[in-house]
């Protein structure tokens, strides 16, 4: 298993895969760690996850640029990954107990009360967009309820997957309890079989989601599935349009784009659209493309050649059949220019599928109902905005919005302190906050009488 640096096309260094009979094994020394750690307080658990925490503070600068290479994320955002991935170990560190203690019940009985109990081994098939937040968000509450975690991360960033392994090795958390596969996507399905896997958590494609989530069923485990969106940025007419446009541009352009809560539909009342467009346009122009591991570079390339091809493929669909294009359209190896289109239509690729690059497409709408119309005209529904200095008016656009989150004049972000997570075919099931800890636990009802 090799991963290329898309910024050079360079091969990084290999890393062997597990065998069937490893990964076996591996599973079955987590399930027993599982039966140990379950027991363990909540205060030791939590200076454990306190201490994973210092080490990925301590090493960051090793990681980001372990991330940087595998994937092309720039230096600066793969640094503040790390940062937040330590966040989140110190958010579930100090909250946890509280989130799961006893809740107290009416019954018939003399007393009565639901008890939140860890479930054993929780499998991770996990991204290479952002490989060490999407991760920990899920390891920190899941290893705080008492489970153990089995990572099967994405192929091109091995190094990241192991480096995860290690903090939590190295943090003194028990051995075994949250270990790495190695092994391909093909096998993904296997390890779902294995007796000791008690639930999944995905993040990525609605095809993958799909797959797991057969395949789970098949077995009777739960799943928590976060896929794609094609987040609406809503702009009504009242609004400080350079300010708003900057701000989209913010949106859009985090990770260079391959983010699933990027903004990627820019959805604009006619009053305004005019200067929107030129504004936004300007902002993207100035984006620096560059060497990922250059400080100055807020656009690095693509994390694989392919999704660059795949990306310009969208984009030479959409020219074809009459969008404008406003800015960019080219690319060059894994590199794709900041782009920008208008004119987009239904019938166009760009329309119907998510856009994993630095891709934006402008809307004109009418007013605000055509704005939210065309907001849920999407098999997606994960993230959304609205922008308007009338607060009011802005919250009645955002109920009306179809997706899992929508922010008030604010680029879309996931934080460990709100519940993240989509509708429709971006997935189901929540993370963060204290609806994601109780993802993966039994809620258990016990009555005394």
């Amino acid at each position: 298993m090799r991963a290329i640096n898309p910024a050079t096309g360079k091969p990084l260094k290999e890393h062997r895969e597990h065998t069937d009979q490893e990964a076996d094994r591996i599973l079955d020394e987590a399930d027993a760690a599982y039966k140990g750690w379950r027991l363990v307080p909540f205060a030791q658990r939590a200076a454990l996850m306190k201490k994973a925490a210092a080490l990925l503070r301590e090493r960051k600068e090793r990681y980001a640029k372990a991330m940087t290479e595998e994937m092309g994320k720039p230096i600066t955002q793969a640094l503040s990954e790390v940062e937040k991935s330590a966040w989140v170990c110190d958010y579930y560190a100090e909250h946890a107990e509280r989130m799961l203690k006893d809740e107290p019940a009416e019954s018939d009985g003399k007393r009565a009360f639901v008890a939140f109990e860890p479930i054993g081994v929780v499998l991770a098939v996990m991204p290479w967009n952002f490989p060490f937040w999407q991760v920990f968000r899920f390891a920190a509450p899941a290893l705080m309820a008492g489970n153990a975690g089995v990572l099967k991360h994405a192929s091109n960033v091995p190094a990241s997957a192991l480096a995860i392994e290690e903090v939590f090795r190295d943090a003194g958390f028990p051995k075994g309890l949250f270990r790495t596969l190695l092994i391909p996507s093909s096998k993904v399905e296997r390890v779902i079989t294995h007796d000791a896997v008690k639930a999944v958590t995905l993040t990525g494609s609605e095809h993958a989601g799909s797959l797991v989530a057969a395949q789970a069923g098949k077995e009777i485990k739960k799943t928590v599935l976060e896929l794609g969106g094609s987040d609406p940025f809503i702009v009504l007419d009242d609004v400080d349009v350079a300010f708003c446009a900057l701000q989209a541009v913010n949106g859009r352009m985090i990770n260079a784009g391959q983010s699933c809560i990027a903004a990627k539909r820019f959805i604009v009342l006619d009053k305004i659209a005019a200067k929107f467009e030129q504004e936004f346009v300007a902002f993207m122009r100035q984006q620096k493309m560059g060497d990922p591991l250059d400080p100055e570079t807020q656009v690095g390339p693509l994390a694989r050649e392919d999704l660059a091809i795949e990306l310009d493929g969208q984009v030479q669909d959409a020219v074809k059949r009459g969008a404008k294009l406003l800015l960019g359209g080219k690319r060059d190896g894994a590199y794709y220019e900041p782009t920008v289109l208008a004119g987009v239509t239904p019938e166009m690729r760009l329309f119907q599928e998510e856009t994993f690059g630095p891709v934006a497409v402008i809307y004109r709408v009418k007013d605000d109902d055509a704005a939210v119309a065309l907001a849920n005209a999407t098999r997606f529904g994960l993230g959304g905005s609205v922008w308007s200095k009338d607060t009011e008016r802005a919250i009645k656009v955002a109920r009306r919005v179809e997706s899992g989150a929508v922010f008030v004049n604010g680029i879309v972000k996931s934080d460990p302190r709100l519940p993240f997570g989509g509708v429709k075919k971006s997935g189901y099931g929540r993370e963060l906050s204290h609806y994601g800890i109780r993802e993966f636990v039994n809620i258990k009802t016990i009555w005394v009488g």
